[in-house]
This record gives C-alpha cells, sequence and structure tokens, in this order.
C-alpha cells in the first residue's frame, strides 16, 4: 500500500473509536465513500446504519426533507409523515458525500444538528434529538469555499475535526495491482 495512503488510514483507525467528525478530501474517485465506510466498521456503531447521501445529486429543495425528514401535511402533497436520514442513521454514521454542496439553510440546520444534536422535522412543532456520527467528504477547497461566503465558516470548523486527504490513485501506482486483485475475485464470485 501506498504510504501517504497507509498514513491516511492509520489515522482513521485512530479515529474510528470517537465520534469525531471526520472531513474526507480527495479528487473524485480516490476512495472516500470506501474509506468513510471503514471509519464506520471500525468503530463502536458498526451495528448501526450507515447512510451515505450525495448532497449535489439532490435538488436544493428536497435536500432539507431527505436530511430532517417532514410531518404529515409540511407541504402539498405530505399525506403521511416521513423520516429523514438523520433519522434512519439514529445510533449509525451518515456519510455526507460533497458537503460543499449543501444550501445555506441546510448548513444552518446541520451545523445546529452538530452542536446539540437536535434537529426539526418539516412542518414540526417538536424538536427531535439523534445520536449519529458525521463523516463528510468534497472534492474542492473547502477553505477557499468559506472565503468566497459559499460555505459557513462555522460548519467547516465543525466538520474539520479530523481531516484525512486522499491521494489520487495516479500517485499511488503501487496500489493498483492490490485493487485490480480485488476487482477480479469480487467480479469473478458474482459472475460465477
Amino acid at each position: 500500500t501506498n504510504a501517504r495512503m497507509a498514513a491516511q488510514l492509520t489515522t482513521a483507525k485512530q479515529a474510528a473509536p470517537s465520534d469525531v467528525t471526520v472531513l474526507l478530501l480527495g479528487e473524485t474517485g480516490t476512495g472516500k465513500e470506501v474509506v468513510a465506510r471503514a471509519i464506520h466498521r471500525w468503530s463502536p456503531r458498526r451495528s448501526k446504519p450507515f447512510v451515505a447521501v450525495n448532497c449535489a445529486a439532490l435538488p436544493e429543495h428536497l435536500l432539507e426533507n431527505e436530511l430532517f425528514g417532514h410531518q404529515s401535511g409540511a407541504f402539498t402533497g405530505a399525506r403521511t409523515s416521513q423520516p429523514g436520514l438523520i433519522e434512519e442513521a439514529n445510533g449509525g454514521t451518515l456519510f455526507l458525500d460533497e458537503v460543499d454542496s449543501l444550501p445555506m439553510l441546510a448548513q444552518v440546520k446541520l451545523l445546529r444538528f452538530l452542536h446539540d444534536g437536535e434537529y426539526r422535522p418539516l412542518g414540526s412543532t417538536k424538536v427531535r434529538k439523534a445520536s449519529v456520527r458525521i463523516i463528510a467528504a468534497t472534492n474542492t477547497d473547502l477553505e477557499e469555499s468559506v472565503s468566497i461566503g459559499k460555505t459557513r465558516q462555522d460548519l467547516y470548523y465543525r466538520l474539520n475535526i479530523v481531516q484525512l486527504t486522499l491521494p489520487p490513485l495516479r500517485d499511488r501506482a503501487e496500489d493498483i495491482v492490490l485493487l485490480a486483485e480485488h476487482f477480479l475475485a469480487k467480479y469473478a464470485s458474482e459472475f460465477e
């Protein structure tokens, strides 16, 4: 294994037993979700859900609903209550991929959740609590995103407790054979 990647995995393993927020940085395809899943597996939360959400894949008007859920009647067509991903991940880990895509209002609500574990589903008057470990990832420069006002500075500080920067595969030539063998074995067993 590449020495830089091995160092990041060692830090990930050290951070896993605690509930600290982890920020994974790296280009697309560096394995950020794989590392997030490993942190979850190495943690005391391993028997609870690992819930992944790509923040950029959800339209802005649906993102809050996906994260926090809604009460019946919260909006036109909301005939029943629906739990959000935070409730689904309760006791486990919520992986926020492309966290830099969160709109400002969702950032404010996520910040509150990170601060005290409380959130309010859309249309609800009651605050709920959940115990969820947050792992966030981005392939952009979050410090630059803060400087241009796209990402809240306080959210950046809350997410950036433990930072791991995953090197791209082009800088990890020694890992190519390991990855090729892994995928050959995986797909050979799937298609037997």
